[in-house]
């Protein structure tokens, strides 16, 4: 009865909310004094929502009166969706939204590290592990699982906020705001977030030394395209390189000198300064450093500041979902960047190129904790690898399986099969696994000459090492019976060896498109996946 009370006190409110969706007297539920909550946003519509499902305000009413807790997460619950007009927050049509995944990763490690008094909640485990694993996930907004499982996540994300957030920090309205609801236009968000005293935005810049540097990146980016932009440059000839003199050089100068890669000059002569500024462009997008301009360089030279700054505010929304780095040694891989990088503490230790997941089999965001070594290892190949590449070549060559160096384990309508330790096998010499439910995992690799090339997305969604042994030497040091010569010795068996780490060590992966780096260089890579097409088309008015 006494929820029944509740819910039908808060539907009162729901239903004397104002057209334009704002509430003069309300006051933040922080500190328990106003007990509002926020009105409905009606000014969020189908057409302009950044999300396109909307939720029966019926099925948040009836999961309110069955929703154990307090008070204050009932108003905060029911003040997140009237705020966003009852848009879903974790799903769209497509299936889990970016959001879904960063905070659901988000949570998973900081009940791990941060705190033992968040929820656990089995059943939704389960049900995001089987989410994240579906590439091709459709979602109606008539299919009722999808409704309690999007509740429930709201429900943890409240959860989550009040455990970690509470003191001093997460109020009401700012919590509303971490998932966003409605289109906008790009200046005006990049200029909100720059200028505007939230919390949320303080916060963020106070804990996470990336996301401050990209923010600073933002002002700069914004400054030029209010001043008009940069120029676009044009020339005909397949690259431009040192001695050339032409007046298309004075707009390279000036263009490259907006985007901070090099000193104001205005002599139509190729010469040093600009040669070391193009290098610093190149290196800048991921390009070797030859300070030539290609055609291919120009596409990227001549792309609208107005894009880059809708870059740079998708990966700002990325990067709040990114787990605070912790202390000693961890490993971070960027995919777009197709490196991967150990860190221990402040202190770099090593970079390593790496080769990632091609389109289709995209390598996916998530943190977890690196275990085990196992050297010489078998390779056991997907059921969908079996089935769409292996089956049609056994039958077209009864003797393939003995030239890969394979063998069937079990027969079935789709056989389990496996490669053998060898030369050849496709998992290289050595793996380094840190359980998932998407059986991603790091790997040696006989395809060498990949990792020369500057885009490297191949795999079927492992992530392949330039330098495995390396990074196994890293991470047994401190086991003195693995050495160099044991390591090596271990690398070239007939069978799998497998290795304890004495220590789990964290590992990150993400999907920055855009970030400052260690040289306070900002960052650009292609969006190999589309995952910034994405969300540009949700987060955007397009004019």
């Amino acid at each position: 009865m006494k929820n029944l009370l509740f819910i039908a006190t808060l539907l009162l409110l729901i239903s004397s909310c104002k057209p334009d969706g704002k509430n003069k007297s309300e006051n933040d539920d922080n500190g328990e004094t106003g007990k509002k909550v926020t009105d409905r946003n009606l000014e969020i519509t189908t057409a302009n929502s950044y999300n396109d499902l909307f939720l029966d305000s019926n099925a948040v009413a009836a999961y309110l009166d069955t929703m154990a807790g307090n008070d204050k997460q009932k108003r905060r619950f029911l003040s997140f969706y009237n705020a966003r007009n009852y848009q879903y927050a974790w799903f769209a049509s497509d299936g889990l939204t970016e959001q879904a995944r960063g905070f659901y990763n988000l949570y998973l490690f900081d009940s791990r590290h941060k705190s033992d008094s968040l929820p656990r909640d089995q059943q939704l485990k389960e049900k995001m592990d089987r989410l994240f694993a579906e590439e091709d996930l459709k979602v109606s907004e008539a299919d009722k699982s999808f409704v309690q499982t999007e509740l429930r996540l709201t429900r943890l994300f409240i959860d989550h906020g009040l455990e970690m957030y509470e003191k001093g920090y997460v109020k009401r309205k700012e919590m509303e705001r971490f998932i966003p609801s409605k289109k906008a236009e790009h200046i005006y968000l990049a200029d909100s977030l720059i200028n505007k005293k939230h919390k949320d935005n303080k916060y963020f810049d106070d804990i996470s030394e990336p996301y401050r540097k990209l923010k600073e990146a933002l002002v700069t980016y914004v400054q030029v395209a209010k001043s008009g932009g940069w120029p676009l440059i044009n020339f005909t000839e397949k690259e431009l390189k040192p001695g050339v003199n032409k007046p298309v050089i004075v707009q390279l100068k000036k263009r490259l000198y907006l985007s901070g890669d090099m000193a104001l000059d205005t002599l139509p002569t190729y010469d040093l300064a600009l040669e070391n500024g193009v290098k610093n462009f190149q290196t800048r997008y991921g390009y070797t450093p030859t300070g030539k301009v290609s055609q291919q360089l120009l596409k990227d030279i001549n792309i609208p500041v107005n894009d880059k700054i809708e870059q740079l505010l998708v990966n700002l929304d990325r990067m709040r979902w990114m787990p605070t780095l912790p202390e000693g040694k961890m490993i971070l891989v960027n995919i777009p960047e197709f490196k991967l990088h150990i860190r221990d503490g402040e202190k770099k230790v090593m970079d390593m190129n790496v080769v990632v997941g091609k389109e289709g089999h995209t390598t996916m965001m998530f943190t977890d904790e690196l275990t085990n070594i196992v050297f010489s290892p078998y390779w056991n190949i997907p059921e969908s690898i079996v089935k769409e590449e292996i089956m049609p070549k056994m039958a077209a060559n009864p003797n393939y399986l003995s030239k890969q160096n394979m063998e069937i384990v079990s027969n079935g309508s789709v056989p389990v099969i496996r490669q053998l330790p060898g030369e050849d096998n496709s998992l290289g010499k050595v793996k380094f696994l840190f359980p998932n439910s998407f059986n991603i995992y790091f790997h040696d690799t006989p395809a060498k000459s990949l990792f020369e090339k500057e885009k490297r997305a191949y795999s079927h969604g492992c992530i392949r090492l330039a330098e495995p042994k390396k990074l196994a030497e890293y991470l047994l040091q401190d086991q003195p019976e693995w050495n160099t010569v044991s390591i090596d010795s271990a690398m070239n068996q007939d069978h799998e060896k497998n290795v304890k780490l004495k220590k789990a060590i964290p590992v990150f992966i993400t999907y920055y498109t855009a970030w400052v780096d260690e040289n306070g260089r900002l960052n650009f890579r292609d969006d190999i996946y589309g995952h910034d097409k994405s969300i540009k088309e949700k987060m955007f008015v397009k004019n």
